[in-house]
């Protein structure tokens, strides 16, 4: 069902935790299967120098969360925007179709820490610039991101 990469980021994560101080907090989460996902960054000169996450949820969502982690490290925040739902699930030798949505979270995840972090800089301005400005209105609504898939534990 899982592949072996998916299995080796699930019974060993990496980057698992929480920035104390960090310039962007990105919170997402599905009520219908109640995985919930946080991703704090450090960013230094627009690039993600530090990365942490804390997830609640299945060996997926764990897994997912521990992948994008590795992704973004190190890359600026237009390089890390550009992490697809689809790139996550590939950087993982895939997931099943019921298992999609967690890809969806962590991706999601990412990209509401930058938009904070963007946010927290008084840079609406790049925010516009780069599309997000939807992703803002929902954090500012606090809606957590409601994917609508079923999942399956």
């Amino acid at each position: 069902m899982y592949t072996e990469k998916v299995m080796e980021h699930f019974r060993n994560p990496r980057n698992v935790g929480e920035i104390e101080d960090a310039d962007g907090v990105g919170q997402v989460g599905n009520p219908v299967c109640g995985d919930l996902m946080k991703i704090t960054i450090k960013v230094d000169n627009d690039r993600i120098s530090d990365i942490k996450f804390q997830t609640f949820g299945c060996g997926a969502a764990i897994a997912t969360s521990s992948i994008v982690t590795e992704l973004a490290k190190g890359l600026t925040i237009e390089e890390a925007l550009k992490i697809s739902r689809q790139s996550v699930a590939e950087a993982l030798g895939g997931l099943p179709p019921q298992k999609m949505h967690c890809s969806n979270l962590a991706a999601d995840g990412l990209r509401r820490a930058i938009v904070d972090y963007l946010r927290r800089n008084d840079r609406i301005d790049r925010i516009k610039e780069l599309g997000l400005e939807k992703e803002l209105e929902k954090m500012e609504k606090g809606e957590m991101d409601d994917h609508g898939e079923l999942c399956e534990a």
